[in-house]
């Protein structure tokens, strides 16, 4: 979808899997057993319309008229804030942990290569300084070992609220999302940059996907279940946002 046709609706094709794309691929419409048509805009510009099985063609060109200043400001929003910027994972780049920030500090070592937070610093030792790719698999496996003690932290925290079997949970790398459920087979995903959150924003994101073990849509007994067991959630999402 170009900017300018963010209230254009011209071509609905249907899918086998239910989705659709309209005017241009960043447009999907996806047709669910849901009351009422919503919008969601994701960090890539992508526009996904959701609409109730039965609802007509200007239904749903009349949401997107309506709503057209609305997406083109959140596009404008992700445009403005999209990091283009790739990590050289050099001594002095900044990497978030826990929502605090440290600089990179990379040492020369001879023996075990790793890494550790030291002194205000995430420090790296490697024996070749200038191995881009081996300092970037030493974080990410950093981060990956932090990621799962914090986030299994979270899941036992929460997971007496919900009372329901989670059959698997899996740390992934995701760019639009920072966790997904399958309600119906129990399956857990979590971003794997969570990890660079506060706590706070990870037991969010730990609970919102849990929840939809008891409610699998974003309806509003979903939203209720999440005022009645996490009152302070939209300050969590606010801040996981920035």
């Amino acid at each position: 979808m170009t900017r300018k046709g963010a209230a254009t609706l011209v071509a609905e094709k249907k899918k086998q899997n239910n989705a659709t794309k309209v005017a241009s691929p960043k447009i999907e419409i996806v047709r669910k057993d849901v009351k009422h048509i919503n919008l969601k805009v994701k960090p890539s510009g992508e526009v996904i319309l959701t609409a109730p099985t039965d609802s007509n063609k200007r239904d749903i060109e009349y949401v997107l008229k309506k709503r057209a200043d609305w997406i083109d400001k959140k596009i404008a929003f992700f445009d403005a804030h999209r990091d283009v910027h790739e990590k050289e994972y050099v001594s002095g780049e900044n990497f978030c942990y826990l929502g605090r920030n440290y600089r990179l500090k990379v040492i020369e070592c001879r023996d075990l290569e790793g890494v550790k937070l030291r002194r205000g610093y995430l420090q790296v030792f490697v024996k070749d300084t200038a191995n881009y790719e081996k300092k970037q698999r030493l974080i990410k496996a950093w981060q990956t070992q932090k990621a799962k003690r914090h986030f299994q932290k979270a899941i036992e925290k929460y997971k007496p609220i919900v009372k329901q079997e989670i059959e698997t949970v899996r740390i992934r790398e995701m760019k639009t999302r920072w966790g997904s459920c399958n309600p119906s087979k129990g399956y857990i995903n979590l971003n794997l940059k969570l990890i660079e959150k506060p706590t706070e924003c990870i037991e969010y994101v730990v609970f919102h996907e849990l929840a939809h073990l008891v409610h699998a849509d974003h309806s509003v007994k979903f939203y209720n279940y999440l005022n009645l067991f996490m009152p302070d959630w939209k300050k969590r999402k606010i801040r996981l946002e920035k």
